[in-house]
């Protein structure tokens, strides 16, 4: 069997399964996604401005910062996914992370204008993400059937980046209202963030239902998923791609800085990828499942070279903002829910939820490294040469992860 051929179905000649066969799950996760997404891209589509422009940090600082929103929490997610696949209570692991970065929210009022406590405050937000995203994920690969999984994750990522294309709106909604990008407009963004996010782990206890006696116990010990060659092989192409990928922020503000785009407006970057994001996740997906898990997701990683090679490429005005974003989008629907669906069919039951999060952590450490190192490399050798080697390190990344789960197990 071939990796890139896992999770492959052929559906009958003229016959799309019903979009209710995914399960009520899924759907219930997703309105807990898209309830908190609002919150989070919220925060996100301001963070970038806010602290660089605002507070004045530097390239390389921020790369710090937009590290430990990204990665720097990683290993949680091993904490979580162990203790959710032990414990058989996914939905109370994956609570527990909601609350706490419902929590955070609030943090970032009492942290004010202090880089170092934002700082904290942001690992604390992703620290409740780690525990979160793989019981989550678990969830719907155990609810989803195994043949449907790429659209299980299509439709959950759908409504997921619903709430992120919402987000950053109601930010500027209520940066507008306020009538000021000072410290009081960002307070009422981090106050309007929490609202949504408490209406979130309200959505996930009443309408989430668990799997807990649906799994069978854990009999083997979490390391035995690394004797399995086909898991190491997936974990080690997601290190290679997580380190071939720069974050958000500095995608939005070398795009702000070439195009001059006012600080008020600066979230609507964030909403013109989640559109694309919204509209593609689905259907990509549902491709996923009928050609591939594999070619999709190198699809989505080629999507992500032209974006980077566009930053300081020809284009210029509004071509340039729509093309980058839709491509942007277009790489995260390929890519994201698309992964795991990958991963799902080779991990066991028992451990699904410690192998979700071993990928997930092993992808996140990654791009921890890379924000820290793009954040280096703006500032010492410029932009323009950071995000070129950045595409660079993309298009290898690529052929490192074909040649990786393309490989014939001979098992």
């Amino acid at each position: 069997m071939y990796l890139s051929t896992v999770g492959r179905v052929r559906h009958k000649e003229g016959k799309r399964p019903p979009l209710k066969a995914i399960g009520g799950t899924v759907v219930a996760l997703g309105a807990v996604s898209l309830v908190t997404d609002i919150s989070s891209e919220m925060v996100t589509a301001v963070l970038p401005v806010y602290l660089v422009l605002s507070l004045h940090l530097t390239p390389a600082a921020f790369g710090v910062v937009d590290g430990l929103y990204t990665g720097a929490t990683a290993l949680l997610r091993l904490v979580g996914g162990y203790i959710a696949d032990r414990a058989r209570g996914y939905k109370a692991v994956a609570g527990v992370g909601y609350g706490l970065s419902a929590l955070t929210k609030l943090g970032l009022l009492l942290a004010g204008g202090s880089a170092p406590a934002i700082g904290a405050v942001i690992t604390l937000d992703r620290a409740g993400k780690g525990l979160r995203t793989a019981p989550r994920d678990a969830l719907i690969t155990l609810t989803a059937p195994e043949e449907m999984l790429g659209r299980a994750f299509g439709v959950h990522r759908m409504m997921d980046s619903t709430g992120a294309f919402v987000g950053p709106l109601v930010a500027l909604a209520v940066l507008a209202a306020v009538g000021s990008t000072s410290q009081a407009g960002f307070d009422a963004v981090f106050v309007t963030s929490f609202c949504f996010a408490v209406l979130g782990v309200l959505f996930l206890g009443l309408f989430v239902r668990d799997r807990r006696g649906h799994v069978p116990p854990v009999r083997l010990p979490a390391m035995s998923l690394l004797r399995d060659r086909r898991v190491r092989r997936l974990l080690f192409a997601a290190v290679v791609l997580g380190l071939a990928t720069i974050g958000d922020g500095f995608v939005y503000l070398l795009l702000q800085r070439r195009e001059d785009i006012a600080v008020g407006w600066f979230p609507l970057l964030a909403v013109g990828t989640n559109l694309a994001y919204l509209v593609l996740a689905t259907p990509l997906g549902a491709l996923a499942d009928r050609i591939g898990r594999l070619p999709v997701v190198l699809g989505g990683y080629a999507a992500l070279v032209v974006v980077y090679l566009m930053l300081f490429g020809p284009l210029a005005g509004a071509p340039l903002l729509v093309v980058t974003l839709v491509l942007y989008g277009a790489f995260y629907a390929a890519t994201d829910g698309v992964l795991m669906a990958l991963a799902g069919p080779i991990l066991p039951e028992s451990l699904r939820t410690t192998g979700i999060a071993l990928v997930q952590t092993g992808q996140a450490l990654a791009y921890f490294a890379s924000s820290v190192l793009f954040g280096l490399a703006w500032q010492f050798w410029g932009p323009a040469a950071a995000s070129r080697g950045a595409a660079v390190m993309v298009v290898l990344a690529i052929l490192a992860t074909a040649g990786l789960l393309m490989v014939k197990d001979k098992r």
